[in-house]
């Protein structure tokens, strides 16, 4: 199949354009302004049930909607539009909106890009957990299709100064040879299955070429098996890439198919099925995320039947996240309790082969916090949570407790338990900043000085 965008300018030329109503269309063109949009032919075509469009997954996951702005934000976008207003007022409104949906969460901008040992910053680097590097590859920073909910969406908007890409593969192997502790490296975006082979190729000949004994995993952050199958089957150099895994493997080194996946229907087409197929023939092994998303897959059922399809094909789920403080959070975002409960029914009605999973899980400032349970302690009820990752290592798996808050969404929402004053990371946490006060979500100043 032959791969077709379809976004703001020409999603009129969608087959099933008709169905949509103009209330629909007028919506789609408004918060697209804000929001990136953009979908292709194979999810239109086979992924989105255009009989219950309104109500169905695929669509809201790839079509804009009205509530994902707030109703002030999009009448005054609405007339703007209507009124011509001259595209520099526009873009300067627009510019507004997008600051106020905290475009960076966690301080990822300003306290997780490092530096090399000469000054040079590296700004298609995130270093956030000690044995894991994320990196940016400039020619990765889109995708086949956007998601609606995407917490990297300033990626792909006009927030330039808020983009995270490199395009040199030696400052990426620098880097890692600067900090020997660094085990994994993540290929994130965007999506780095976008890129030619030919180009993706070159960043991983320099990490195969490189003297680096302590690299034992490449992780591949990737939608391209939901939105795009046809990448590892039909597309010009579909077998050059899974060669290139298969390159990967035979070197003795891990290669994880960090694959996003929101909902069964996902994992359902013939497509699907021959990707997942070829991708595992490389030695690569598939494992599987998603954020838990309101109006998408808010329902245990949903869950268990991903994880158990995902199972039967081989994949191993990986994370359930909670929704991330950004974007268009205020329309997908459920409460911990509810995350809490949709995941525990979910988890029940599964086998233990497919209870790898873990979450629910938020990846916030201090590291990825797990809710644990909700339960009554001391006469009190309260969240028990855990990190699963850290900024200091040493908090991982350390139960703590939070006092129970019914319309908490984030761990920003959450105060200590018990009339304690701090949770117990917090007074290493505020040394390492240098502050006496966190502002919320903050990130570690920088990583090199916390693991040197």
């Amino acid at each position: 199949m032959k791969y077709q965008v379809y976004a703001r300018h020409n999603f009129n030329k969608i087959p099933s354009y008709g169905r949509l109503s103009q209330d629909q269309i007028q919506n789609i063109n408004v918060v697209s302004e804000v929001l990136p949009f953009k979908t292709n032919n194979y999810v239109v075509n086979e992924l989105i049930d255009w009989d219950n469009y309104l109500d169905d997954p695929m669509y809201i996951l790839n079509f804009p909607q009205k509530s994902m702005l707030k109703l002030s934000q999009f009448q005054t976008l609405s007339q703007m539009l209507r009124n011509n207003t001259p595209k520099t007022e526009l873009a300067k409104y627009v510019h507004e909106i997008r600051l106020n949906l905290n475009p960076h969460p966690a301080g990822q901008l300003e306290h997780n890009v490092p530096t090399l040992n000469n000054g040079d910053q590296l700004t298609g680097i995130q270093h956030k957990y000690r044995e894991t590097m994320l990196f940016f590859p400039t020619q990765g920073q889109t995708c086949h299709a956007y998601c609606t909910f995407c917490f990297r969406w300033p990626q792909f908007t006009g927030l330039n100064e808020m983009k995270f890409a490199m395009k040199q593969p030696n400052l990426m192997v620098a880097y890692l040879k600067e900090n020997p502790f660094i085990t994994d490296i993540l290929f994130t975006g965007g999506d780095p299955m976008v890129m030619k082979t030919s180009i993706f190729e070159k960043y991983i000949n320099a990490i195969l070429e490189a003297d680096l004994p302590q690299l034992k995993t490449i992780r591949i952050g990737t939608k391209s098996l939901s939105f795009w199958p046809y990448r590892f089957t039909t597309d010009p150099d579909a077998q050059d890439m899974l060669d290139l895994f298969e390159r990967v493997t035979d070197q003795g080194i891990h290669l994880a198919f960090m694959s996003h996946f929101n909902h069964h229907r996902e994992l359902e087409t013939d497509a699907l099925k021959e990707a997942v197929a070829r991708i595992q023939k490389t030695g690569a092994q598939i494992r599987t995320q998603s954020p838990l998303l309101r109006n998408i897959n808010d329902d245990p059922n949903v869950w268990a039947t991903m994880w158990r399809k995902q199972v039967d094909l081989g994949m191993i789920p990986y994370y359930m996240f909670v929704a991330r403080d950004t974007g268009a959070q205020s329309y997908f975002g459920v409460t911990l309790e509810k995350a809490h409960h949709i995941f525990n029914e979910a988890y029940q009605r599964v086998s233990g082969i497919c209870r790898t999973v873990r979450g629910p899980s938020m990846s916030a400032g201090p590291g990825k916090v797990r809710i644990v349970g909700i339960t009554e302690l001391q006469g009190e009820k309260v969240f028990v949570l855990e990190f699963l990752q850290g900024r200091d290592p040493g908090w991982v798996g350390k139960p703590f407790f939070a006092a129970f808050n019914q319309e908490a969404y984030w761990l920003d929402d959450l105060v200590p338990a018990f009339g304690e004053s701090e949770f117990f990371f917090e007074k290493e946490y505020k040394k390492l900043l240098k502050v006496d006060k966190l502002p919320a979500g903050h990130m570690l100043k920088t990583v090199n000085q916390q693991y040197a």
